[in-house]
């Protein structure tokens, strides 16, 4: 993390605030917001190698990883402060073309005890990360099967007895001249347009949901928060499936 580039390293959020020379800028997670009160622009002091050091909060970044809040500095301000130059954690960009296997083979080459080292790729990390979500969500994904075919199959059974009473309106439309297909298509029309006006209450009423788990239960349960995005070719598909 630099000082003139922090969003090159960190997902911020919001505008960064402009740090004063003679300040130590640090760039907290949204949970620290949320538990410690601190905004950007705000001083705060941290305990650091002992010592309290004050320090000047610069902007806020997603951190999915830590519930607790997590406090981000430039990697020269914290040995200038602390005197400590260890390591524990590293993230590598690769050159272009550059492949993963034969890095981490070299890296463990070069490296004194390159066999303890561990490495995680960031697509591994988002598959797996992925994984999880999904399993944790499984039982609400059969439950949405479950709510489709029930709702299909109410649909079905209101057409077909609304079918059956209008036999009478029916037949008088047979001798008014329509024909079999112009009833088929009558009926189709009619359950296309209701459907319709129903996946429509149901995008709405779904986008409303979503914004209240984004911006309500997320940021009081995890302290974190997220962008809303719409899925529009699976949303457009389920939707012409429904009315279909």
């Amino acid at each position: 993390i630099t000082r003139e580039h922090p969003a090159a390293r960190l997902p911020l959020v919001g505008e960064a605030a402009p740090v004063p020379p003679d300040a130590v800028p640090v760039w907290v997670s949204e949970a620290v917001v949320d538990l410690y009160g601190v905004h950007p622009g705000d001083g705060w002091t941290l305990p650091l190698a002992g010592r309290p050091v004050p320090v000047f909060v610069a902007g806020v970044w997603r951190d999915y990883a830590r519930q607790h809040g997590a406090v981000a500095m430039a990697m020269g301000d914290y040995r200038r402060l602390t005197g400590d130059a260890r390591v524990n954690d590293v993230a590598i960009w690769l050159a272009a073309g550059a492949e993963a296997g034969r890095v981490q083979a070299s890296l463990r080459e070069r490296l004194g005890g390159g066999d303890g080292l561990s490495f995680v790729e960031a697509g591994e990390l988002r598959r797996v990360s992925l994984d999880i979500f999904d399993r944790s969500f499984a039982v609400t994904y059969l439950l949405e099967v479950v709510a489709v075919g029930v709702g299909l199959a109410g649909i079905a059974v209101s057409f077909g007895g609304q079918a059956l009473a209008r036999l009478r309106e029916f037949g008088m439309l047979r001798h008014l001249g329509f024909r079999r297909r112009d009833l088929d298509a009558l009926l189709a029309l009619e359950g296309a347009l209701l459907s319709g006006i129903g996946v429509a209450a149901g995008l709405a009423l779904g986008w409303l949901i979503s914004q209240v788990l984004i911006r309500v239960i997320n940021p009081q349960s995890f302290h974190w928060t997220m962008e809303t995005s719409m899925p529009w070719s699976l949303l457009a598909i389920v939707s012409a499936g429904l009315v279909a």
